[in-house]
């Protein structure tokens, strides 16, 4: 599990407290350069903060800050990035640089007791994480980049996950001067997260604890442990509350209040910033009644608030990366730049199940949204309960306890939206169940559905976990949305209490024919319960209804139906447009060169700008060729340009310069000479019903092309498939899905073969079994394109390479000439390589880069530097090296080549 995306941090203003002071040593800069975009520096310090107000001790914070050049060469908004707990400031250097080529000055910093940075870990210590950004804010105010709206008051926006998240909410509350923030996946109420009704969250409290005692930072003075040695690099004030909680099991009021003080809604009538939440619906640690509690109370103060449910959260799922970012880097454009044609999105926006894709299983999301937040109450519908009271057992020492949220499987989360997973355990004895009848229509929950019940125990507390599942028309399968449980302590039950329970705030169709069941058990895996033994009695009140909360107003981005029948007239006469124009352009295509007809592709000066970019290249003056019976690897790391490449290679999109020509053609959309070219990018779909051979000979139909065209037996020989032709799709692994999706590309035995990550989710075997589908192909002297990022299969299958960084080309030729290029050289040291020797390195005259590597260092020189000279500079640098020589693996080549520290 990535406990850097648990993110819990906060903040308090203690402006008063001293200016910032620069360590000794100054700070480093740093830069990151791209021809695509404006190069950003890094100026790399730590900054001495009070450890506690008006104290004299001090911490040191480590901070990066992140500029790049403007246009105009003014003053610019400011943002701070907050890391997640058990992170630090290295996990934002992305989403940090790509802001600053947006315009902004960005800050990220370790807190502290994470990374570099000293001092303990307060879980947002009004004195102390909270005084810090306050600190931080002010070393902006003084920096010549940053805009400010007055003396000492910079323009700033903070964002964050989850740590980092709470702090953006605490900033805003403790610091008039920030001016709007996007906090993720986080928590309001940090005591009604952890403590939920009275309930101990025993799992996700002990991760909490555990990650952040372990190990002091870099640098530090290692922390004096508890008595019990159990989290010494917290406040001790934090230990003794977990410890206490911990062996009780109970939480008490002084642990409540502790952590409420250091949480947002202690500060929420301060918060008064436009504020964009988004939480994650799989997320049993901070769930979506955080984020809704958040809302209601900043928009009580009167500021904006646009809440966006995500698909992941920290019990795992997709995150959204991508896309929340580039939803927070509009907010900041709205309200720090005071852009007011940016798209902020909508009020709501939810993330659902769009089915499964049939290649890799990978759930697809679809967005819903709506013009106003609907709120977990939304508007209702009863579905009626059946059941007796019923009697059920806490057993002796609370085992074994029943299973909802898990940290770490949330992806099973995800499958129970679509109805055909989830992971849930209940024990027999141990809980209560009430069905609803069959559905006579769907329902779709968007809320937190409640329930009233009266519960009777033979102890003085009960501790109960309400949820609701779906269960199948069969009665046997049954699925527990985000595999969310509320918890709930009941004080005085022995006498007998009625409750008004609330379930999870959760987004799930209810199909037509399913059945809606209420369970309350006796025990959880993810929270504390009573270890000695009770009997529960628990009956349906209020009617026996189930109040389900629906939003019918939340609805999908489709055009509706009845559009159709105006858009087709119009889809026609668009259609008959466009051939217009593409026969003009075909007419208008270069002629053929007859010396390039037997030469399956040549590239040259080929570049495509960003959508609505002038300046900015997605890829920019590739030149590069390649020969029959070649296998050539198009290498390059995330966001070099590789998939743009390929899709103006197949003719799905325009180049904004330069030209590429198969076989001597031109390429164009619908070019004739793309009938050579097979492609695989970005996975196929197949009728999941129908045979392997079924799907290949229906989609060759398609093509309109003669059936002996096709070679489909030569295709289905190459990729080896043998008897698995006869099966239906859904039968097969996912090595046979790729499989069959490569002789698909190979139908017509196309002259020129173009595979996009071939080996994704295959296993070892599988993966030996594609690259000898690749060479066979080849030998026939065809030619094959693959791009992949498993860098020692592309070493062993393919005869030449083509290495990217950054949309330009890097580097083309023979494998054996780039991986055993002589201006590679590692170099083994006696001691471990810090980041300041690897710095010290990179920066010396003829070396082109320096990365870490296991033993040492890789250096690549620019042909100005001998190996003799190399070895008496970092002999001046009192590197104490060992041995030096060449390097040969394509990896440690590759990475020489763009650079390593991405």
């Amino acid at each position: 599990m990535d406990l850097r995306g648990l993110r819990l941090r906060g903040r308090r203003l203690y402006a008063a407290v001293g200016a910032l002071a620069v360590l000794a040593g100054g700070g480093t800069w740093a830069a990151a350069s791209s021809d695509a975009a404006p190069v950003v520096h890094r100026e790399d310090r730590m900054l001495a903060m009070p450890q506690t107000p008006g104290g004299k001790e001090e911490v040191r914070i480590d901070t990066s800050f992140f500029t790049a050049r403007q246009g105009s060469g003014g003053r610019r908004p400011a943002v701070l990035l907050g890391h997640g707990f058990g992170g630090s400031k290295a996990d934002l250097r992305p989403q940090a640089e790509q802001l600053a080529r947006d315009g902004y000055a960005v800050l990220t910093w370790s807190a502290r007791g994470f990374g570099k940075s000293t001092g303990k870990i307060g879980l947002n210590a009004p004195g102390g994480e909270v005084a810090d950004v306050s600190r931080l804010i002010d070393w902006l105010a003084e920096r010549p980049e940053v805009r400010l709206d007055k003396a000492g008051d910079p323009r700033v926006g903070v964002a964050g996950a989850s740590y980092g998240g709470a702090l953006s909410l605490l900033a805003a509350g403790h610091d008039r001067r920030v001016d709007a923030i996007a906090p993720q996946i986080t928590y309001w109420n940090l005591a009604d997260a952890l403590f939920p009704h009275g309930v101990f969250k025993k799992l996700w409290a002990g991760i909490f604890f555990t990650t952040g005692s372990a190990g002091a930072p870099a640098g530090a003075p290692r922390a004096v442990p508890t008595t019990s040695g159990g989290c010494g690099k917290f406040e001790p004030a934090l230990c003794r509350m977990y410890e206490r909680v911990a062996e009780s099991g109970v939480p008490d009021a002084a642990a409540r209040r502790l952590l409420a003080d250091r949480s947002p809604s202690a500060v929420g009538d301060r918060i008064k910033v436009p504020t964009l939440l988004m939480q994650g619906q799989t997320d049993s640690l901070f769930p979506l009644d955080q984020a809704d509690a958040a809302r209601k109370a900043i928009r009580r103060n009167g500021a904006p608030v646009d809440v966006d449910w995500i698909s992941g959260g920290h019990d795992g799922g997709d995150r959204e990366s991508a896309r929340l970012q580039a939803r927070t880097k509009a907010w900041f454009d709205r309200y720090l730049k005071g852009d007011k044609g940016a798209d902020t999105g909508p009020a709501f926006r939810i993330s659902r199940t769009g089915g499964v894709d049939s290649t890799d299983g990978a759930v697809r999301l679809r967005g819903a949204s709506a013009d106003r937040y609907p709120g977990l109450a939304g508007q209702v519908r009863h579905v009626p309960l059946t059941g007796p009271a019923q009697t059920f057992r806490n057993p002796a020492g609370a085992g074994p306890p029943a299973i909802s949220a898990v940290p770490g499987v949330g992806a099973l989360g995800n499958l129970s939206a679509l109805g055909t997973g989830g992971l849930s355990l209940d024990f027999p004895g141990q809980y209560a169940r009430f069905d609803s009848a069959p559905l006579t229509d769907s329902v779709r929950l968007t809320g937190s559905p409640t329930a009233t019940v009266r519960v009777r125990s033979g102890s003085p507390d009960a501790v109960l976990f309400a949820k609701l599942y779906d269960v199948a028309p069969d009665g046997r399968r049954q699925v527990l949305p985000a595999q969310l449980v509320a918890p709930y302590r009941i004080v005085g039950a022995d006498e007998g209490r009625t409750v008004r329970l609330r379930l999870p705030a959760v987004d799930h169709d209810f199909a037509a024919g399913h059945r809606l069941r209420l369970v309350l058990s006796a025990t959880d895996l993810g929270y504390a319960s009573p270890a000695e033994p009770a009997a529960y009695t628990v009956a349906l009140r209020g009617g026996g209804v189930l109040s389900v909360p629906t939003a019918p107003e939340v609805r999908s981005a489709a055009a509706p139906l009845p559009a159709w029948t105006w858009a087709l007239p119009a889809a026609a006469a668009v259609a008959a447009a466009l051939l217009l124009l593409t026969a003009r352009r075909r007419t208008a295509a270069p002629a053929p060169d007859p010396a390039l007809a037997d030469v399956p592709l040549r590239i040259s000066g080929l570049s495509k700008r960003y959508a609505g970019s002038a300046d900015r290249y997605a890829v920019r003056e590739l030149s590069f060729g390649v020969d029959k019976g070649q296998v050539l690897g198009l290498l390059g790391p995330n966001g070099a340009g590789k998939t743009t490449t390929l899709r103006m290679l197949m003719g799905l999109i325009t180049p904004d310069e330069g030209e590429i020509r198969i076989f001597g053609q031109a390429v164009r959309p619908g070019a004739p000479v793309l009938s050579r070219v097979g492609a695989f990018v970005e996975g196929a779909g197949f009728l999941p019903h129908l045979s392997g051979r079924a799907n290949l000979e229906l989609y060759w139909q398609a093509t309109g092309r003669p059936a002996a065209d096709a070679h489909l037996d030569e295709a289905l020989a190459i990729a080896g498939l043998g008897d698995a032709l006869q099966r239906a799709v859904r039968t097969y692994s996912q090595g046979m899905r790729q499989r069959l999706a490569i002789a698909q590309a190979m139908l017509g035995l196309p002259d020129l073969l173009i595979l996009d990550e071939p080996t994704n989710g295959l296993d070892p075997p599988q993966i030996r079994e594609m690259r000898d589908v690749m060479i066979r192909y080849a030998a026939a002297g065809r030619t094959v394109i693959v791009s992949s990022h498993l860098l020692s299969e592309v070493e062993r299958s393919c005869t030449h390479l083509v290495v990217m960084d950054r949309g330009r080309l890097v580097q083309a030729g023979p494998v054996a000439e780039i991986t055993g290029s002589g201006d590679t050289l590692l170099v083994g040291v006696a001691e471990p390589v810090g980041d300041a020797v690897v710095e010290k390195v990179d920066a010396l005259a003829g070396v082109a880069s320096a990365v870490r590597a296991e033993g040492g260092l890789l250096v690549r020189l620019d042909g100005t530097l001998s190996t003799t000279g190399l070895l008496t500079e970092l002999l001046r640098l009192e590197i104490a090296v060992d041995r030096i020589g060449p390097h040969r693996r394509l990896e440690d080549a590759f990475l020489t080549l763009i650079g390593g520290d991405r």
